[in-house]
């Protein structure tokens, strides 16, 4: 068994190695963050346009304004209703509530909303 000398050439190629490695799991690190930005807002819109549906639809099988119901509801989960459209009466309707939330960390190029679509009506 030989043993080599040490050789000053090799002197902090330990440190440049170590400095990309740490440079590539930062960037991970970012995209990481940023997909789940965009995962949590998109879970967010969902639940938000599903109870600002329900709440239409709750509305409107009492005589009220469903999309006003509905827009109130969006508002307090932080979202804002971009479209709701009612069908129907009060007996057999259909209330669908289009809703707009904001991305807390948008990427450059990515849209800074995420928008989700609920249904609700008569169980009829």
């Amino acid at each position: 068994m030989t043993v080599r000398a040490y050789d000053r050439s090799d002197r902090g190629s330990g440190s440049m190695i170590m400095l990309g490695v740490m440079m590539i799991i930062g960037a991970l690190s970012v995209v990481g963050v940023c997909i789940t930005g965009y995962l949590v807002a998109g879970h967010r819109a969902r639940a938000a346009a599903d109870l600002a549906a329900l709440s239409g639809a709750g509305a409107i099988s009492r005589g009220q304004d469903g999309c006003r119901a509905a827009r109130g509801n969006a508002r307090a989960n932080g979202a804002e209703i971009t479209q709701c459209d009612q069908v129907g009466d009060e007996i057999d309707f259909v209330i669908t509530a289009m809703v707009a939330l904001e991305v807390t960390t948008p990427w450059p190029g990515l849209p800074s909303r995420v928008v989700a679509v609920a249904y609700a009506g008569s169980s009829q």
